[in-house]
């Protein structure tokens, strides 16, 4: 691995620090934090050298001083996943993670460093073998995938095993620190590895985001900052599509552009810096209009009552429509580029398929990382789905892109694509396949709730004679984003839907004139 840089904090940032936290010491060999620890302060040194190793004793990284330890655990609460050991006699300041919260929210620039430091390190363990989980179990096993699914979507490091785990259950997941689980949930290893939030058995809230993609993570920021109690629950991970998106580069004030991981972190950390509680993995399996408040209930058995309820589940990339496609998926089959898939691409023939903006900004990045990309997708011309911008950034990176073209076969043998055949019968050689193929609205759990257009998306505002723009057809559920009927399937215009459904929330749960200006 190749560590990122580590930036340096300036004498009046070490100052600040200095005031919030603890001055200690350490000796050579001490050890700060461990795998499987739960919690660590901040640490900033002043004097001396630390060394970041894995749990097998192998060398990642070391810090000196004015730099600081710690990655997005550091700010999430998840488990450890390395040691960090002292090398050189250690003068430090250690500051409370309650405190350095604080202080991101009040300090723009420390946050800043801070936050984009801790991300491109939590970037780069990705990329580390034998760091964070280990599944066990066979690519033949649906639970498996399903957890390796989870671990790839909450970019959480993992290894994987492709055996059948003993004892039977699938898989077997061991934790940092050696605690196994067999069989687990998502929310289990969620929860056993410190980053669920446990909720009761009901929940009583103001305002209930069922979806934490950029639309319900607006919604979360807007409406906890107005006061009301904001629960946002969400089935995968906080970001949604948009949290996967390698850099967003058209979204307003960020001209050098964005990743997907980036803008979800600062959304997370604005929304419960005016406490809106996020909640994951939790899977909203129904919904119970009433007079007073509506029932969302989850899969694990807790329900949600809210005076007002916000649908934004988003959608999900539609799956190639051939017959052994789940044979592939997870060993060289995706639905994200990621660091450890783009770690497996390197000079190796990788087709993307797709022809919007997510499959543009996928196969720039992996062709930059090294990778042969073809881009196909089915219309005649790239520009009727994909921003201009894109389109040139394809020609720079050296993506090769085939028009009116659609994958009929895949062909290759334990999981190892070797061949695609086309719909007009004509073999390409591709080790890879990365799929973008369009949004299928995440919305089979609403049954007949709320009033859906043929294919699936929540009709609101004048479609379903509904008082509000963003209303459904039930008064005080409303949906904003990608699952709604008639959006626009841009990250901006989510978060601005989402920011404009708690002004009619407002109106609806509690009116107040002076929030609607």
């Amino acid at each position: 691995m190749t560590a990122p840089a580590s930036p340096t904090l300036s004498p009046s940032q070490l100052a600040r620090l200095g005031e919030l936290g603890e001055e200690r010491t350490a000796n050579v060999h001490d050890v700060l934090y461990s795998v499987g620890d739960r919690t660590y302060p901040f640490v900033a040194i002043l004097d001396g050298e630390v060394a970041i190793v894995d749990a097998a004793g192998r060398e990642i990284v070391r810090h000196g001083a004015a730099g600081f330890l710690g990655e997005m655990n550091l700010l999430t609460g998840q488990t450890v996943f390395v040691n960090a050991v002292v090398t050189k006699e250690l003068r430090y300041i250690a500051v409370e993670r309650d405190a350095l919260r604080t202080l991101l929210f009040e300090d723009g620039p420390l946050s800043d460093l801070v936050l984009s430091t801790l991300m491109a390190r939590r970037e780069a363990l990705e990329q580390v073998d034998g760091i964070g989980l280990e599944i066990v179990g066979p690519h033949s096993s649906e639970s498996t995938r399903r957890m390796l699914d989870f671990a790839r979507s909450n970019r959480i490091p993992y290894s994987w095993d492709d055996t059948a785990a003993p004892g039977g259950e699938l898989p077997l997941v061991r934790l940092p620190g050696g605690t196994e689980l067999r069989a687990p949930s998502n929310g289990q290893v969620s929860r056993a590895l410190g980053i669920g939030r446990e909720l009761e058995a009901r929940e009583e809230v103001d305002v209930a985001v069922v979806g934490g993609g950029p639309a319900g993570l607006a919604a979360a920021v807007y409406a906890a900052s107005e006061g009301l109690t904001t629960l946002v629950v969400e089935s995968t991970a906080l970001g949604g599509q948009a949290g996967s998106s390698r850099r967003i580069e058209n979204y307003l004030g960020f001209p050098a552009g964005i990743t997907g991981s980036e803008l979800t972190a600062r959304a997370v950390t604005q929304a419960r810096k005016f406490d809106a509680r996020t909640a994951t993995p939790y899977r909203a399996v129904g919904l119970e209009p009433g007079d007073d408040r509506h029932v969302v209930r989850l899969e694990e058995g807790q329900e949600i009552a809210a005076r007002a309820v916000l649908l934004a589940t988003g959608a999900q990339y539609r799956r190639l429509p051939v017959e052994n496609l789940p044979d592939f998926e997870g060993l060289s089959v995706f639905y994200a580029a990621g660091p450890p898939e783009a770690r497996r691409c390197g000079a190796q023939r990788v087709a993307v398929v797709g022809g919007g903006n997510s499959a543009g900004q996928a196969a720039v990045w992996l062709a930059r990382g090294g990778a042969l990309v073809t881009l196909l997708h089915r219309r005649a011309d790239l520009s009727e789905t994909m921003s201009d911008y894109l389109i040139h950034e394809l020609e720079r990176a050296g993506v090769a892109v085939r028009d009116r073209t659609e994958i009929a076969a895949l062909h290759g043998e334990d999981g190892r694509l070797e061949a695609v055949t086309l719909s007009t019968g004509e073999q390409l050689p591709f080790s890879f396949l990365f799929l973008f193929l369009g949004a299928v609205p995440c919305t089979d759990w609403l049954d007949d709730v709320v009033a859906r257009d043929p294919d699936g998306f929540v009709l609101t505002g004048p479609r379903v004679d509904a008082e509000w723009l963003l209303e459904t057809s039930v008064p005080g559920i409303f949906a904003a984003g990608d699952v709604r009927s008639g959006s626009t399937k841009r990250c901006a215009t989510a978060v601005g839907e989402g920011a404009m459904a708690v002004q009619l929330i407002h109106h609806r749960v509690a009116p107040r004139p002076h929030a609607l200006r």
